[in-house]
């Protein structure tokens, strides 16, 4: 048995109701704006991690707070644009902002799941969903390395390629923005009542 606490949460977070369509329309839009611009800032890092986006806050949360569908289509827009602004304006291959979509959007059905099941559950999911993401980008980006695809040099061998991919292990650093998702989704559970989330 859970805590009162869980219960509580649970009870909070499971209850799930759906906003018109019109009202979901220009919702996921706002949040599909909000991703973007969490995945065009990012916070500079020490090498190998090179830097971290905010996005991960913003769709740990909305995988939570709204239905699954628009977290995951606000997710995918947002991840997608975002990345093209960034290789537009910083450089990069034409497979990132597909990748982004491949990477994160998926980790919406998994937080959504365990949105039901009280803190401890959310939190793993959390942890589950960012051990995707990562291996996500690490498995295509070790392919795409060894074969020389998609602008990323030249071919080489399966364990070269695979040391060169292994700097997507730092994406494990987006496990700093659970504690924050939580802060938000306390926070912001009232709006999101109000916008016809949440009962």
């Amino acid at each position: 048995m859970g805590t009162y606490a869980e219960s509580s949460f649970h009870e909070e977070t499971s209850d799930k109701a759906k906003p018109s369509p019109n009202r979901r329309l220009a919702l996921v839009s706002v949040f599909s704006a909000l991703v973007a611009v969490g995945t065009i800032v990012a916070i500079p890092l020490p090498q190998p991690v090179f830097e971290i986006t905010l996005a991960p806050a913003f769709y740990f949360t909305l995988a939570v707070l709204v239905d699954k569908w628009d977290a995951f289509a606000a997710t995918a827009i947002g991840g997608f644009a975002g990345e093209l602004f960034n290789i537009t304006t910083r450089g990069g291959s034409p497979i990132y902002p597909f990748g982004m979509v491949w990477a994160r959007a998926p980790e919406i059905l998994i937080i959504a799941w365990a949105a039901k099941k009280g803190k401890r559950t959310l939190a793993l999911a959390m942890v589950v969903a960012t051990v995707y993401e990562t291996f996500a980008f690490l498995i295509p980006d070790w392919l795409f390395y060894t074969y020389g695809m998609f602008g990323y040099g030249s071919p080489t061998t399966l364990y070269t390629g695979l040391l060169t991919a292994s700097y997507d292990l730092a994406t494990f650093a987006d496990l700093a923005f659970i504690p924050i998702a939580f802060a938000i989704i306390a926070g912001a559970r009232p709006t999101f009542r109000r916008l016809g989330y949440l009962n």
